[in-house]
């Protein structure tokens, strides 16, 4: 009888227990719901996936995947999860390791022949540690079709940046390697590999480049800065002659749903797919804690330390239009699944919700619309009178994307692309022109807005004022000729430039994914080099400015409030490109 006894209070407590986690569950769910609810009026689309101890607690979806034929976002909505690609290749990677059939200690030289000397002995383990030495990308970006043995060729031939094993440096193209390792060990695709041996085991019918028999209506539709559409990634596969670049092969591109990692994350917890000392070796930290990081790379993984000083295990991957998010807390058994269609910094969401889950007391600031979203959102909703409160709210709640043009500059001439009415446009430029009035270049840009409007004379003045500031503006000179108006092309006189401002401009800077300029100081001159090409001298303009002859295009260098450089612009045919310093 009083085993009886304890046994049914037993019972009750637990049933307490029970209901109060339930409870406390449902008012952590109730919040973040409500947070991306509140989020979608100010940019937010996308999906979240979150489960706590073997049970989804909230798996749904927010806004539009597809904006112009009004479909919304769900938990099947299928998407790219770019970067997190890599955990996948590292894990075929280690079945291979299973199968027998090579050792993470293996060197290049096993799988490649006709290696320089100084790639000979990477090892696998480097390759996914990012420890290869090797620089981060060949090619001009995700979607160049360069073929695999010019690609690989080229790779190999291109110098290190360091001494293989030394420190932690991003490698997309030591991914590729990877891929290719798989392709050549297992003699199958790298995709018909990941499917066989990773996907199909965890029952993953929805994840891959091109073998899932996606329904098109489910696939996301992308916006670049939550503005411009840019269509499916799947779409650009396809317009390719369905196949994948290897500038993407191995560390991006794949495509998955909320509810196909939420079974990749059961497959790999209950080492379905890999051993336990497998799964082990896949989620061990391997590299020194990074630079202003606080993480630590495994295979494939980054691996942080909680607020709780627990295990996360995270990915995540983007090409500045879709982005993803994975974040695994072995130690709470909580999972978190994270993707959107419009990305910006204001709406990668799967941290504050980590803290929303963790802390009940935490409340993540509201998103703020980034400056591209919010100026076409007025925009839609107000007349060109307007402009005048347009400019005036900018100028107030934007002020840190005012440091330069370049922003209010990029947001005009998407309007002149996309608005029929290039009245908003001008207004920008107009702007832009009373911030910056000795920037020539954001000159030429209003002397496009007149020219598509069809002012002439103010086409003109505009176009004359840029040429004054910069008589080496080929836009300007060119737009003036076809006005008619000639002007002679003046040669640009170098500027003197202190050695110690030149010094301060040395490093890398990430023009897009993949594609970086590596500023260097020799001889008394600064020279730069793009991704996987030959570098030039820069020849100073003032002390921020410098121009490339072989390239006829300018390069400004910008900095923050505190004086330290960030920033790099590239200027070239009255456009603006920003590249951040890494």
């Amino acid at each position: 009888m009083k085993r009886a006894f304890l046994t049914l209070i037993s019972l009750i407590i637990l049933s307490g227990w029970t209901t109060s986690c339930a409870q406390k569950d449902e008012y952590i769910i109730r919040k973040i719901d409500n947070y991306l609810n509140r989020s979608v009026s100010n940019g937010f689309s996308g999906s979240v996936l979150v489960a706590k101890q073997g049970r989804i607690i909230l798996n749904k979806g927010y806004g539009l995947a597809n904006r112009e034929d009004d479909i919304l976002y769900s938990p099947n909505t299928v998407a790219t999860i770019g970067s997190t690609t890599k955990q996948f290749t590292a894990t075929a990677i280690l079945k291979l390791v299973e199968f027998n059939k090579i050792k993470v200690t293996d060197p290049l030289s096993m799988f490649f022949i006709d290696l320089p000397n100084d790639k000979k002995n990477i090892t696998i383990h480097q390759l996914l540690t990012h420890t290869s030495g090797l620089i981060d990308v060949i090619g001009e970006g995700d979607f160049d079709y360069i073929p695999r043995t010019q690609f690989f060729k080229t790779l190999f031939e291109t110098e290190l940046i360091q001494k293989p094993g030394l420190k932690y440096r991003y490698s997309n193209a030591g991914y590729s390697i990877l891929a290719r390792i798989i392709e050549l060990i297992s003699g199958q695709e790298y995709e018909s590999f990941l499917n066989e041996y990773l996907f199909k085991p965890a029952g993953m019918k929805q994840t891959g480049y091109f073998i899932p028999d996606w329904d098109k209506k489910m696939i996301a539709s992308g916006y670049m800065n939550n503005v411009v559409p840019v269509g499916t990634m799947i779409e650009r596969f396809h317009k390719a002659g369905d196949k994948v670049s290897w500038t993407l092969k191995g560390n991006g591109g794949i495509h998955s749903t909320p509810e196909d990692m939420y079974k990749w994350y059961l497959a790999l917890k209950s080492n379905k797919i890999l051993s336990k000392p497998l799964t082990k070796i896949l989620t061990t930290p391997y590299t020194p804690e990074q630079e202003s990081r606080s993480s630590h790379y495994a295979y494939g993984w980054a691996i942080f330390n909680s607020d709780r000083n627990t295990k996360i295990i995270s990915h995540n991957g983007g090409n500045r239009i879709f982005f993803h998010d994975f974040i695994w807390l072995p130690k709470e058994d909580v999972i978190i699944i994270f993707f959107t269609n419009a990305t910006s910094r204001e709406v990668e969401l799967a941290w504050p919700i980590e803290k929303m889950i963790f802390n009940t007391d935490y409340q993540p600031k509201p998103i703020k619309k980034n400056i591209n979203f919010f100026v076409f959102d007025f925009i839609k909703k107000n007349k060109i009178n307007q402009s005048n409160v347009l400019t005036a709210m900018i100028k107030k709640e934007y002020s840190s994307d005012l440091r330069n043009g370049d922003t209010l500059n990029d947001i005009g001439y998407m309007m002149l692309r996309q608005e029929e009415n290039p009245d908003w446009a001008i207004e920008l430029f107009r702007f832009n022109v009373q911030l910056f009035p000795d920037n020539g270049n954001l000159w030429d840009s209003l002397g496009d807005g007149y020219k598509k409007k069809g002012d002439k004379e103010k086409a003109i003045k505009a176009y004359q004022k840029a040429y004054e500031l910069d008589p080496s503006l080929t836009a300007s000179i060119k737009s003036l000729a076809e006005l008619g108006i000639k002007v002679e092309v003046k040669t640009k006189k170098e500027a003197v430039v202190d050695n110690s401002i030149l010094k301060s401009y040395v490093g890398k800077y990430e023009l897009k994914p993949g594609f970086v300029l590596t500023v260097t100081y020799e001889n008394d001159k600064l020279i730069v080099q793009p991704t996987g090409r030959s570098s030039m001298p820069m020849f100073a303009v003032s002390n921020e400015e410098f121009f490339l002859e072989k390239m006829n295009t300018n390069i400004r260098f910008n900095k923050n409030d505190d004086g330290k450089v960030e920033s790099l612009t590239l200027i070239e045919n009255g456009e603006e490109i920003q590249a951040k310093r890494l």
